[in-house]
């Protein structure tokens, strides 16, 4: 799959979002990729899914006992790279703020793990679920996403693989450009304020 046809999806899904975002990072962006948009529909998400795992390179993908995301924004993708896969997939969740396995998942010890993420910007969720993974066991072998925000910048301390890179601006908050000051603010992720 193309970058093109990878973005058309995106728009057919109207999750290719334009505005003032701020995103899980804290960061601010004038674009936003709604990915449980994306996936809603079962059948795109196949195919991205399909389309990501053929990506992974043939040793990463071999090597692979299961898959784990973190919730909210991983758990779609990360049951279907589970199933194009032909492995388990679980997730981590944080109901404390930290992540961790809940709801009787459990690791054996050494078990070979893909993280998998819906969109990584700065790496820093991917990493603390990767640091729960291997608390709990797992040995997390490689990492994945549907998109890579970073566009290559973000390290995860494991080989990372994305389906798309993507050079989206992203600024701190007392940094913003005039024309994206100017516009409200809104919060469309998993972590948004109620």
């Amino acid at each position: 799959m193309t970058e093109d046809q990878i973005l058309q999806l995106f728009r057919e899904a109207d999750a290719l979002l334009e505005g003032h975002f701020i995103l899980s990072s804290g960061l601010r962006s004038p674009r936003y990729l709604q990915c449980a948009r994306l996936l809603m529909d079962p059948k795109r998400a196949e195919r991205i899914a399909r389309a990501l795992a053929d990506k992974l390179p043939p040793d990463v993908r071999d090597a692979i006992d299961l898959v784990v995301s973190p919730a909210m924004g991983g758990v779609i993708i990360g049951h279907e790279m589970g199933r194009a896969l032909g492995v388990p997939a679980m997730f981590v969740e944080r109901p404390g703020g930290v992540f961790e396995l809940r709801r009787g998942f459990r690791l054996e010890p050494g078990q070979k793990v893909l993280l998998v993420e819906d969109v990584v910007t700065t790496g820093l969720s991917s990493r603390e679920a990767i640091a729960a993974i291997e608390a709990a066991g797992g040995r997390v072998v490689a990492a994945s996403s549907v998109v890579d925000r970073s566009n290559g910048t973000a390290d995860l301390g494991v080989p990372y693989t994305p389906l798309i890179r993507i050079d989206v601006p992203a600024y701190a908050e007392d940094a913003l450009p005039p024309d994206l000051a100017a516009i409200p603010a809104i919060k469309p992720g998993s972590r948004a304020e109620a």
